[in-house]
Order: C-alpha cells, then structure tokens, then sequence
C-alpha cells in the first residue's frame, strides 16, 4: 500500500512518499509545494494534484495518508475559535483566571498573566461537590446544568466544556450534566473533562476541555474538506492524523479529540530521528528542526523519546504526555531588527507571504535566509525546491539599514544575523540538555528542516558536538516522521490519596491496557492486523515532595502490582535525573499511566552497498563565510556523491530541497543509507 506522509510548514508543505519498495527508508521520495496560508488545505490538495498528474499516485490504488497539521494549534495561537462556555463547580468561577498563581517570568516587572481562553461571562458554576475519594458530597440537579447551558447559548456558545471538582476520581456528575445537555440542547457541542485526560489538578483539567471544545469545529471543518477532495480525487485513501505524543490516530479520533494534534507538527520530526537513530545505531540524539518560522529542538536517550507532561500552547498548558520540544524563535524567515543598537533576530518571521526578501515575493524585511544567501551559504543559480529562484540585491537592499546601523557591509551585516540566530539557539539548547543531565559531548546531532542543514552544523560546530547526521530527505523529514509513526494511545488513572495494594494496581493496569486496545480496534477496523504493544508508567515522588518523577515500569511488575520493583525504578530514575535518592524514605504514587501502541506498516533499514571508489569533483567552487573570513568552498551536488563519499570542510553540499554547510572544522561523509554524516576533526 502506497503511504504518503504530508507535513505543513509556515513555507512549505513537505510529502514523502514510500510505495512498499522493500529498500526502505532509501526508497522515500521527497516532494515539496508552497503553503498557502491562511487556506493551508489548498496547499495540500495542490501538492496531490501534482502527484497525480505526475502519475506518480492513482485514484485506483489504496493509499494511507499521515498528515500532520496545525490547523489546530493556529486556532488556539490565534484564539480565533468559536465561543464556547465552561461549566464548573460553584465556588470556582474564576479557575481559569486563577491558573497557577505562579508567574512565568517572575523577575520582569512588565510581564502579564495571559488573559484566559473565555471571558469570565461564560464560566458558570453549577451547585454540586464531588469530594477527592470519589463520595459525593452535594448532588447534582441536571435541570441546573440544562439551565447554564440555555444562558450560555444565549450569550452566543456553540459548544460547552464542563469541568467538575474530582470528577477524574468519579465522573458520575460530569456524564449527567453532559446527558441531560445533551436531550435538552443537542445542537450544543459538549466536551467532558474526564474524557479528555482523567488525571487530578482542576486549572489543567479545565484547560484540556476549553482547548479540546475550542479546536473542535475547526478541526471538523478542515478535516471534512480534505475528506471530500480524497472521497473524489482518491477515492482509496485513508487519512490518519499525527498526535502530540509522536503517534498518529483516525480522522474521527482527531475530530473528537483535537487536544492530541496541538503539538503534532514537530512531533513527527522526532519520531522520523528516532526511526533513523535506531537504522544507524545512534542511542543518543539532540534533534533539530528548523523551518522558515521557528526551530524546534528534543532529545533522544537510549532510543527513546523524552516525552513532557507540562507542554503548552499558546498560554495554555496542556497535561498529557507530549513529546518533549523547545520552540525557538528562529528560523530561514525570522526577521532580524534592531532595538536600539542591539541586533535581534525572531521571534517575528516573513513566513511563506510575503516570505524573505531573496525570494521576490514582496518581502522587504530582512531575514536569516536573506543572510544565508550573502554570507554564500545559498546560490542565486540554485534555486528552492526545484522553482523558487533567490535574488542578492533583494537581500542586500534588506538588510542595508542593518549594515548602516552597525557601520558595516551588507555581507559583515549578514554574518552577524546568523551569529545572533546561532546565539538563540545557544541559549536554548544548553539549558535544556542541563535539565535533562546530558553533556553535549555525549550527543549526536540529526538536523533537518528546510533551513537545519544549513544552521545546524553551525550550531554544532559552536555548542561542541562532534558528530552531525543530515538526513537523506532532511528537508521533508516530518512528512517521513509520518510514514514512521504507530497509532499511539495514553492512558492514565489518578490513585492519589487511595489505598494501594498489589491487587488494585494490578486491577487498574489491566483495566488501562483493555481501554487501549479498544482504543486500537476503532482507529483501525478490520483492515489491519496490528499486534498491540504496551508501555506501562507511574508518577512517583517522595512523600512531601512538591513534584513527581515519570517511572517507567516493567511490564511484570505492572502485571503483579508489584510496589517494590515500582519504588525500586523511581529511586533509580531519581537518581539519575538529580544525582541522588533516598531508598529508604516513603514514596507517594500519583498517577498510574499506559502507553498503547500499534505498529503500522513502515520502511526498513535497508543499507546500500557502496559503489567502486572514484574521486568526486566539486560541480564549483565560491566563497562562503566561516568564523569572519572568507573561504574558497567546494560545492557538490548530492546526487554525484554516492555511498562511502568522504569529503572535507569547508564545503557545501546541494541538493533541490536541501543545502547542506559543512564548516571547515568537520570531515563529511555519505552513509550505508544515504545520510550526510559528519564528524569534527580531531
């Protein structure tokens, strides 16, 4: 079955595409068309088209198609949802306002909370207590939930969220108030805290079911128009859509949940590195991805996604796992300014339109492209994804007021925007290895992205790691991180406060794992035979500790409810995040969680034999810009080096939708898959 990843970018919009040729990963072909935002669909639809007409896809052949969108995540980014009410507790009318207390910035005298999602007209309190252990404590009148609801479409609601005290211990109260809403007013969309994510901490909770409430008839409407044009144009295919923790789900799923899709876009480059990290050996992996608008930086440990279970969007948070990743504010369309004399660069960026100035495409500002291109890095002869030609004069005539400013040239103005970018990164991504206690010696760095290959092996060069992998199809490597990824369901269970023995531990994991598979019976119906697999976790912490550790649990002792062996991996992941544990002291387990997952037909490893040995001829030679001098540089074409290719920096490496720098302090070499793989010299 053809499998056709497609990934939306602020420029681009990335396919990959494997037809089951059994050599694999080095059988993806990489494909790219413009976005079109605000209708970023088009761009979608355009991109099939093409493959269409290039014969390359048919409307008789059965096709699964991965995309990643963020037509959720602009949406809430934007909040330009529809409006929609909260139904909580009485005495919690301002949970939403409340948050956390905490600020984010709390040493900047100017920094503000975020407003809420809703205004505060649309909270509703609703006369009814659930206590923490699940008794209730004032019932619930239905007729006052149906009440709320009929002020709250007057007041213009299309869809409501309801949000009861403990209702992740016992969601009796949520399910009636959502039923009797239901029979009253069934033109009002209702979302269910409980059913969103079950887990204690009310502010989160509520949270999750505004974001879900709100992404709904967004998502419902994108995903609906896709569907028509599949149903007439392809009519064989099948839509899954990617999710926050690095999986994919079904289209009803996403509609029904679009929570899980806020974080999906990056998500499904780490999952392509971890793929590729697993081909080629690598156990650790600092993941780069860099696009026109921003650079999303994760971590790969001992072959396993760091995952995060206090992501944000926007302003809000979001409590479920999601991978983990930093968001820079830098990428190829960042803008680089001036505030006063200092040079900024993002987090602003000129995005597909009007995009950098090099492109012509009424781009005045300058941008990190527009300096990639004077400091030679990029080619007026070589032109972007096969079509889009670049222009110097543009990008000098940018950043001309910057060179005045700092009384230099346009090109020494150049060198210092990417010096500024680099720096940002810089700041980001030393200290979140710090927090994850990884020295960068230890990493290898995979790079991809429209612009990563470029940045990357700078960055590299200037954070002190040594070993560089640019992959094959770098700059569609979320749309193969979408050819890579399983249908991967989380689940959780609050036990706080419970009375924990073996047998209930051992009772709510199973219950966890039947709720997973018949999760995995309905993304997939009877058309595919997936054996399930699963991962089992606590959230522990030391009694009087203000924060839990995620504990990775072996599966025996998950079946046995075994407590000690669940102390035992706390302790031990204790000590390896914070250097030491205390295994005598009391220990207190929050949640208990499962991780489902569904392994989906994908490209193997499959290596390529190297060719004879022959000595490779740069195409050219120009001059680019390392560490304040200029350089003579080799430039390759990707398509003349095959396996085995060793080669030496400075030199670049060119290809239609990548360019790849190699510094003059790295050696380069093309690997048994065909990744660029470089190496600083020793």
């Amino acid at each position: 079955m053809l499998r056709i990843g497609v990934d939306i970018g602020g420029t681009f919009t990335d396919f990959a595409l494997w037809d089951g040729d059994e050599r694999g990963y080095v059988a993806v072909e990489a494909f790219k068309v413009p976005s079109t935002p605000p209708d970023f669909a088009r761009g979608v639809m355009e991109g099939l088209e093409q493959l269409l007409a290039r014969g390359r896809i048919s409307a008789e052949e059965p096709a699964l198609i991965v995309h990643g969108t963020t037509v959720s995540t602009n949406a809430v980014i934007e909040r330009s949802g529809p409006p929609i009410a909260l139904l909580t507790t009485a005495g919690f009318k301002d949970i939403l306002g409340l948050a956390r207390l905490r600020l984010d910035k709390p040493v900047d005298l100017f920094n503000r909370r975020p407003p809420p999602l809703i205004p505060r007209q649309l909270v509703f309190e609703i006369d009814e207590r659930m206590l923490r252990d699940g008794r209730v404590d004032r019932p619930l009148d239905p007729a006052q939930a149906v009440a709320a609801a009929r002020q709250a479409r007057a007041a213009g609601a299309v869809a409501i969220a309801i949000c009861f005290l403990h209702a992740y211990r016992n969601p009796a109260h949520e399910k009636a108030a959502g039923e009797a809403i239901r029979a009253a007013l069934p033109e009002l969309d209702l979302v269910l805290s409980h059913e969103v994510w079950a887990q204690q901490s009310e502010y989160e909770r509520a949270s999750a079911a505004l974001l879900n409430a709100y992404a709904r008839t967004t998502m419902a409407g994108y995903i609906a128009r896709l569907q028509r044009f599949l149903d007439e144009r392809l009519p064989k295919a099948r839509l899954f859509i990617t999710k926050s923790n690095g999986g994919v789900m079904a289209t009803a799923e996403a509609v029904r949940m679009p929570i899980h899709t806020l974080l999906s876009g990056p998500a499904a480059g780490v999952t392509a590195a971890r793929a590729l990290g697993q081909m080629l050996g690598e156990r650790h992996l600092l993941t780069m991805d860099m696009g026109g608008t921003s650079t999303d930086i994760s971590m790969i440990r001992d072959g396993e996604i760091m995952v995060s279970h206090d992501g944000k969007v926007g302003d809000f948070p979001i409590m479920m796992p999601v991978t983990a990743i930093e968001a820079i504010g830098a990428g190829g369309g960042s803008i680089a300014w001036l505030d006063g004399p200092v040079l900024k660069v993002g987090p602003r960026s000129a995005g597909a339109v009007p995009g950098p100035a090099c492109y012509a495409r009424g781009g005045t500002q300058p941008t990190v492209s527009d300096a990639y291109l004077l400091c030679g890095y990029l080619d007026e002869s070589m032109p972007l994804a096969g079509s889009l030609r670049l222009h110097r004069d543009r990008a000098e005539a940018a950043l001309a007021p910057i060179a005045s400013a700092l009384r230099r040239d346009a090109v020494g103005a150049a060198e210092s925007v990417v010096a500024v970018a680099t720096a940002n990164m810089l700041a980001n991504a030393l200290p979140f290895m710090a927090r994850l206690g990884v020295e960068p010696g230890e990493l290898t760095l995979m790079i991809f992205g429209g612009a990563g290959a470029i940045h990357g092996p700078l960055l590299a060069d200037e954070i002190g790691i040594g070993r560089v992998v640019v992959p094959r199809a770098s700059s569609v490597f979320c749309g193969f991180g979408c050819l890579v990824s399983d249908l991967l369901y989380d689940l959780v269970r609050t036990v706080h406060g419970m009375a924990l023995e073996a047998g209930l531990i051992a009772r709510i994991y199973d219950e966890l794992r039947r709720e997973g598979e018949r999760w995995l019976a309905e993304q997939t119906g009877a058309e595919f035979a997936i054996e399930p697999s699963l991962e089992y976790f606590a959230d522990v912490r030391y009694r009087g500790q203000s924060f839990d550790v995620a504990t990775r649990i072996d599966a025996a002792a998950a079946a046995a409810g075994d407590m000690k062996a669940i102390a035992a991996a706390f302790h031990a992941e204790h000590r390896r995040l914070y250097g030491h544990a205390e295994p005598h002291a009391a220990i207190e387990i929050l949640t208990l969680r499962a991780r489902i997952r569904g392994r989906l037909a994908q490209p193997a490893a499959t290596p390529v034999a190297p060719g004879p040995a022959r000595a490779i001829e740069p195409r050219r030679r120009r001059r680019a810009r390392f560490d304040g001098a200029w350089h003579e540089t080799a430039i390759y074409a990707r398509g003349d080096l095959p396996i085995g290719w060793r080669g030496a920096g400075p030199a670049i490496v060119e290809e239609e939708t990548a360019t790849v720098v190699i510094p003059p302090a790295f050696s380069a070499e093309i690997g048994r898959f065909g990744d660029l793989i470089l190496e600083r010299r020793r």
